[in-house]
């Protein structure tokens, strides 16, 4: 008979994974909810070399006591935990201890010991499964009918369909399967655009809106949208674009949103949002098909681009709730403009209304410059005196009563340099949601040229990317940072951005930002010619492309990279099918697209029929380690 303090770790493990010949005790461990079919498969139980049963003696009493058995455990490895949990009863009771699979939990996945268990989670041994087996990371499928660069995916909101986009011109819609197929090419060369780089569904899934560069006169570059219906596949209606990385988006089921660019100076323009209905062929004269939504004002050479809207209706009953934890290793970085008051107006130099106000201050300025004592590029002049002149014709944000049917209209900008350094975020009220009423913006005052934004957050850095969490509750987004300490000094020359892309984390309901950076990812491409890496959220895990070749995954509540994704080449955009985030779609440079499912998924669909339940989680753990 065995001593405990004959007993090692390493012993244990053996006795666990060897499986021995004889008849199984009457200790051997039962089936156990989903693992019974392949424990009574395999067999799997101990002996000595005279058929002694070694955890037990000849009393049937287990030799070890679970203390020193739970002790063992605790110096192995997720996997040896669970084979030595098949030997008996006693080690099938003490590998499911819940101290057990939290310090496992915490060591393998490398978690800070303060955050706390994820707030759905029954037990962290059903936590480190999910984790372990339910993240879409692996390869089942590349699809590779693109010519050229695949630049984006969007899923339908069913999950039955998905779009892609790329520099061979076409859109792509596909039939998501158990194995994808392709339903439809749409070529857009016939119109004069070079290539497509977006798309989105409808709410529901009627209509898809594609946007892409369209190639004018003299080989100027703008862009267009065009709407597609996905009953029959035919060419709806087309909307042009300026800039056309302003992409376009859906606001209502049948009205979207695109833009308009008009230059003021050589660094100072307004951007013009419009609204526009998706059928455009509007037999009566007293219909509109467009309405301006908002004119503002650009300065230092910015723009308006990546336009998105975000649905405020499920802001008190988000799908994860984020805690916002301590908030003082992190920047200010929102900013309300809701309420400027007269004091920081004034100690800005500005006033912020009335006509005597902006021509005192204008006054002072050309008098500071013709006296010498302004030392002012001619830039710098244009931006002082734009802002002078807005500040007398700008209309304030409109007052709401937090309307639950209200939106917000999101997208990149800045005020520092033609970087993309902020996010713009202004409210949408329900009765600017159709293209009815006024038109070119007769509602406004004659003094109002531009509009207001109720919020800014300022990244100090050039954002790369941004995605809504499927409760529209949280903003992520890909930023590449400035050196801290940075100072723009001239609009035409940005700082030197980092490599390392940072994916920040804001609530659109407390404007406050969430969470501490997650990094994995890389870019490599300058200020100049930097692009957009798309990112998309699920209920659990945000994921992004890069570009060192690879997609990302992460947990959202862990705040931990869970999955690397390989491709050929730069991996541009991501997409979770939003009815089963075991599903992901990752586009590449490359040319291809590739399906990724779970592991969990992946043994289903790969089980013979007929079958009772899964291979269990733990034997495809111990034989695919990560």
């Amino acid at each position: 008979m065995l001593s405990a303090m004959e007993f090692s770790a390493g012993q244990l493990v053996g006795l666990a994974r060897t499986p021995m010949s004889g008849t199984p005790d009457h200790q051997s461990l039962p089936g156990v909810g989903g693992e019974e079919a392949w424990v009574q498969s395999r067999h799997w139980w101990v002996s000595g070399p005279s058929g002694q049963n070694v955890t037990m003696d000849e009393g049937g009493v287990p030799l070890l006591p679970d203390s020193l058995v739970y002790q063992i455990f605790l110096s192995l490895g997720p996997a040896d935990v669970l084979a030595a949990g098949l030997v008996c009863r006693q080690w099938q009771a003490v590998s499911r201890d819940e101290f057990l699979w939290r310090e496992q939990f915490y060591r393998y996945y490398q978690v800070a010991r303060d955050v706390p268990r994820h707030p759905a989670a029954t037990s962290w041994y059903e936590e480190f499964r999910r984790l372990y087996d339910m993240v879409p990371c692996v390869e089942v499928q590349t699809l590779k009918e693109h010519t050229d660069q695949v630049l984006h995916l969007s899923f339908s909101h069913s999950g039955y369909q998905f779009a892609s986009c790329s520099k061979d011109c076409t859109v792509k819609i596909w039939s998501n399967d158990l194995t994808i197929s392709l339903l439809h090419s749409a070529d857009m060369r016939p119109y004069n655009w070079s290539y497509t780089q977006f798309s989105q569904f409808n709410q529901d899934d009627s209509l898809l809106l594609a946007s892409g560069v369209f190639l004018g006169p003299h080989n100027s570059s703008s862009g267009e949208i065009a709407v597609i219906s996905l009953d029959s596949f035919a060419l709806l209606s087309r909307v042009r674009n300026k800039p056309y990385d302003v992409f376009g988006c859906w606001l209502t089921e049948t009205s979207l949103i695109s833009g308009n660019l008009h230059r003021i100076g050589d660094i100072t323009s307004c951007s013009v949002l419009w609204l526009n209905n998706a059928f455009q062929d509007v037999e009566s004269e007293n219909v509109n098909v467009v309405k301006r939504l908002f004119k503002i004002q650009n300065l230092n050479a910015s723009t308006i681009r990546t336009v998105m809207v975000a649905d405020c209706s499920r802001f008190d009953s988000p799908d994860l709730l984020l805690d916002a934890g301590d908030q003082a290793g992190l920047p200010c970085r929102v900013f309300d403009l809701g309420g400027d008051t007269e004091e920081e107006a004034t100690d800005s130099g500005l006033h912020t209304s009335g006509s005597g106000h902006v021509k005192e201050g204008l006054r002072r300025v050309f008098d500071s410059v013709l006296d010498g004592h302004g030392q002012l590029s001619d830039c710098a002049l244009e931006t002082k005196v734009a802002e002078l002149l807005a500040k007398g014709h700008t209309k304030p944000p409109e007052c709401s009563d937090a309307d639950t049917r209200n939106k917000y209209l999101i997208f990149t900008t800045g005020c520092l340099t033609y970087s993309p350094h902020q996010i713009g975020i202004k409210q949408i009220l329900p009765h600017q949601m159709t293209t009815a009423g006024p038109v070119l913006g007769e509602g406004r005052g004659s003094d109002a040229f531009f509009d207001a934004l109720d919020h800014v957050i300022d990244v100090h850095g050039h954002i790369i990317g941004m995605g809504l969490s499927p409760d529209n509750r949280y903003l992520y987004v890909n930023s590449r940072a400035w050196p801290p300490g940075s100072v723009v000094a001239d609009p035409m020359q940005p700082p030197p951005i980092a490599e390392e892309i940072d994916l920040l984390v804001f609530d659109l309901k407390t404007m406050r930002e969430v969470k501490r950076a997650l990094r994995a990812h890389r870019a490599y491409t300058p200020n100049d010619e930097c692009f957009f890496i798309f990112l998309d959220v699920s209920r659990d895990f945000v994921a992004s492309g890069a570009e060192d070749r690879h997609g990302y995954i992460w947990d959202r509540h862990y705040n931990i990279c869970l999955a690397k994704l390989r491709h050929e080449d730069v991996v541009n955009s991501v997409a979770f099918s939003p009815q089963e985030q075991e599903l992901l779609l990752t586009a590449s440079d490359d040319a291809t697209i590739k399906a990724w499912r779970s592991p969990r998924i992946v043994r289903v669909l790969q089980a013979p029929r007929p079958r009772p339940r899964p291979r269990p989680f733990f034997s495809w753990f111990a034989s695919h380690r990560r």
